[in-house]
């Protein structure tokens, strides 16, 4: 097994999957169980951070009128929300798994202490890290970086719409060409926003390796959590 702890990176508007008008989508969420699934029956320890963007964005705060901090507070329990329909699909598969908010909330989540996290993972729990940091001006990315960091993980496994880092928008331009890897120094350089600066700096001080891949095809995490190259390794 090329990784033995994890961190998997999820973004929050991923969980609509093509619905317009539902923040849940329940084909989304039974996917990602499975996939997840996969890879915990290998004897992976596993942690998650999911965003909250299918809900509410802080970034959204200031069209509404509503103060900065106050909208990426907001945004910290939209991951709540996206986090416990995540655990409900990961147990409905029989994982155990505990919730772990930087907010306290003691009726839905426990607080995020460290040891009793990485203690969680020893025993075979996957965990799930909600409510970002628990700080507004950070954004989930950063709370991945963090968590992982925190909890000792062998890498940042960022799941994305597509198949890893592109020269540009692959989306909107047919001629762009993937990396299979990257060093941190080339791209800071090529600015070729993986991450935000935060997070990005704080998976670069601390050797922290990351993996951009196409969490919506099948098989992809667990090829990667094998070592199989699926993705761009930015390390």
């Amino acid at each position: 097994m090329k990784y033995k702890r994890i961190l998997l990176k999820l973004s929050g508007e991923a969980l609509m999957g093509k619905s317009k008008t539902n923040s849940l989508d329940p084909e989304v969420l039974e996917q990602y169980s499975m996939e997840i699934k996969a890879v915990h029956e290998l004897g992976v320890e596993l942690a998650i951070v999911i965003g909250g963007g299918n809900i509410f964005r802080g970034g959204q705060a200031e069209a509404l009128g509503i103060d900065r901090v106050q909208g990426d507070y907001m945004g910290m329990l939209a991951t709540v929300i996206n986090a416990m329909a995540l655990q409900s699909a990961l147990e409905r598969h029989g994982m155990y798994t505990r919730l772990m908010a930087g907010i306290k909330m003691e009726q839905v989540c426990e607080p995020f202490i460290r040891r009793r996290a990485i203690r969680h993972l020893e025993k075979g729990r996957i965990v799930i890290f909600g409510a970002g940091i628990g700080n507004p001006y950070f954004t989930t990315d950063s709370t991945a970086s963090l968590r992982a960091i925190e909890i000792q993980a062998d890498v940042v496994l960022k799941g994305t719409r597509v198949d890893g880092v592109y020269t540009k928008d692959p989306e909107k331009f047919p001629d762009a060409t993937r990396y299979a890897k990257l060093s941190f120094q080339e791209a800071y350089e090529k600015n070729l926003n993986i991450m935000d600066m935060t997070a990005f700096t704080l998976c670069m001080e601390n050797k922290l390796p990351i993996i951009v891949f196409d969490m919506n095809k099948s098989g992809n995490l667990k090829r990667i959590t094998q070592g199989d190259e699926a993705g761009t390794l930015i390390s």
